[in-house]
């Protein structure tokens, strides 16, 4: 069973980003650059279900800049057995994504791909629908638990009223949330085997997809930073406040 894992790289979320002086964008000059964290838990299942033997094959995946090969050899080190990089100096959108995950899927024919619910940077949560919209695939967002048996993806996943638990027919898209695993850290030896671990690279003109930005960005500015609070003495200033200065009830 062969297990596909798209990941991103975003800035590290240690990192605060700020925009540029000019508000055209977010300023990422010599930020610290890692796998979405989304994405390292999907990596780290997809390692866990290879190590109870019911995958063969982990391949990670990734579309952007040449510098992604940097997050690539991480997913490597982590556990991936092979890795492709889309290459392209655009800044790649939920929909570009999925339909390059497409057409690499006609050719690898994954039986799951396993991709993080959204990356931090953008909070689309759009990739992995998208994806399963163009392919048809049976999907399972959200997952906070991940089991496979008798040829079937069985997903629990996070509802706004709880759990569900939903069984998947493969080919399978699956993505996952926080409370599915706690990613690994890499080991020194693994790291220099991913070094010698195959990493192929493509464009996205070699899959015939269109990338180009479907929307613009206008303005990157920083919230409105938030009046301090008070400490009101009792309940009955609190209630003259919030009804004749915050005027929130009557």
């Amino acid at each position: 069973m062969k297990v596909l894992v798209p990941i991103k790289r975003v800035v590290d979320y240690n990192v605060k980003v700020r925009p540029k002086s000019d508000g055209s964008d977010a300023d990422l000059a010599n930020l610290k650059m890692s796998i979405n964290p989304f994405c390292e838990i999907a990596v780290e299942e997809a390692v866990r279900l290879r190590e109870k033997g019911a995958v063969t094959e982990i391949v990670a995946v990734s579309i952007g800049m040449q510098q992604s090969q940097e997050q690539l050899r991480t997913a490597l080190a982590l556990g991936a057995d092979r890795a492709i990089l889309i290459s392209t100096d655009l800044a790649v959108e939920p929909l570009a994504i999925a339909k390059c995950l497409k057409a690499l899927m006609d050719s690898e024919k994954p039986d799951i791909v396993l991709l993080g619910k959204q990356a931090i940077d953008g909070d689309n949560n759009q990739t992995g629908q998208m994806l399963g919209a163009f392919t048809g695939y049976a999907q399972g967002t959200f997952a906070s638990e991940l089991t496979l048996e008798d040829g079937r993806a069985v997903v629990k996943r996070e509802v706004d009223g709880g759990l569900q638990t939903v069984s998947l027919e493969l080919p399978a898209i699956v993505t996952s949330d926080l409370r599915l695993n706690e990613p690994r850290y890499a080991s020194l030896p693994n790291i220099m085997k991913a070094k010698r671990k195959p990493l192929d690279t493509m464009t996205p003109e070699e899959l015939g997809v269109d990338v180009s930005p479907r929307t613009q960005l206008i303005n990157v500015r920083l919230p409105a930073e938030r009046v301090a609070g008070i400490i009101v003495e009792d309940v009955a200033t609190l209630v003259d406040k919030l009804k004749n200065e915050a005027k929130v009830i009557s």
